[in-house]
């Protein structure tokens, strides 16, 4: 008898840890589940404020280019349309609200940025300018300058400070020279001297890709668009006649070179071959979309070739993509 209540008491032991063990297991499929479902929400609801915010940074390089073409209708009209003047195409921000979300864009005329494609020995010294004063050693400077012409000429003599197929092929991953024009901006990284700091910039400094373009065809800075430090990098200019350019156009845009030599005035003479007032077909987009009350939001960089009649190309399309703010 004592016998038989010992071994009922054991299965009964051995069933209740049974039970005890089926329920922690059920417990922890339980909670299993509802993190995985926690989970599932959030990225649920982080996929649709994150498609939310791309589709407004979309609206808003649709924007930009109406603002284009309307520029291209109107920039020369001695009357003021009804709707405005005709937007500025040198970083100048556009905003616009859709419901209580909200988007911010940026146009950029290729025209005021060095182009890389374009650039020569007799008019490199803008961009060795550009990059000391973003805080380049001189020698690193004319390092990635005489590197920049190497990579793109078609021969395998190096410039004083440059580098070709021998400097490449010694690297751990050796390659060669272009031999040819850029295609990017970030190409860049390719060539002797260009790190991500220089190209990107930090947090104390800017970098050289908000300068610098590989679209169109221009040779010459426009005075209209130019960054100031762009215009900083011109021959002879100093930081206080390169501020006082950018204030004057802001109250109107310069029609000739001889508004500019009026600004200018001792310091013309070097930067004069330098500059130009033409506008270019390539205009660069950076455009971001945010929802309400968010700091943060979803950026598309582009570059785009917009001609009059309706036609325009894109050339560059990135997203997500880190905007000027």
């Amino acid at each position: 008898m004592r016998e038989e209540r010992r071994l009922l008491h054991r299965e009964n032991g051995f069933a209740l840890i049974m039970v005890l063990w089926v329920v922690i297991i059920l417990m922890v499929i339980a909670m299993s589940f509802s993190l995985l479902a926690k989970t599932e929400s959030r990225a649920a609801l982080f996929f649709r404020d994150s498609l939310a915010e791309s589709f407004l940074a979309q609206a808003g390089l649709e924007r930009a280019i109406l603002e284009i073409y309307y520029r291209q209708e109107n920039l020369n009209k001695t009357i003021v349309p009804e709707s405005g003047e005709a937007f500025r195409v040198d970083g100048t921000v556009i905003e616009g609200d859709i419901g209580d979300d909200r988007y911010a864009v940026r146009i950029f005329n290729e025209a005021g940025r060095i182009n890389l494609n374009t650039m020569n020995d007799e008019n490199k010294i803008i961009l060795d300018n550009l990059l000391v004063n973003l805080g380049v050693p001189k020698e690193t400077a004319d390092t990635i300058v005489d590197s920049v012409l190497d990579w793109m000429d078609n021969d395998i003599l190096h410039r004083l400070n440059g580098a070709e197929d021998d400097y490449y092929q010694s690297l751990p991953n050796p390659y060669k020279a272009k031999n040819g024009p850029f295609d990017t901006v970030e190409e860049l990284l390719l060539v002797k001297g260009v790190t991500p700091e220089i190209l990107f910039g930090t947090k104390e400094q800017k970098g050289l890709i908000r300068f610098v373009t590989v679209y169109g065809d221009a040779s010459k800075i426009n005075v209209n668009f130019a960054p100031k430090e762009v215009i900083m990098a011109l021959p002879g200019v100093s930081e206080d006649r390169a501020a006082k350019i950018v204030d004057e156009r802001k109250q109107k845009e310069f029609k000739s070179l001889d508004d500019v030599r009026t600004i200018m005035g001792g310091q013309y003479s070097k930067a004069s071959s330098y500059l130009d007032t033409t506008e270019s077909i390539g205009y660069a987009i950076e455009s971001t979309g945010y929802r309400k009350d968010v700091r943060d939001g979803h950026g598309i960089r582009a570059v785009v070739f917009v001609q009059r009649g309706g036609a325009y190309e894109y050339v560059y399309y990135k997203t997500p993509a880190e905007t000027t703010r």
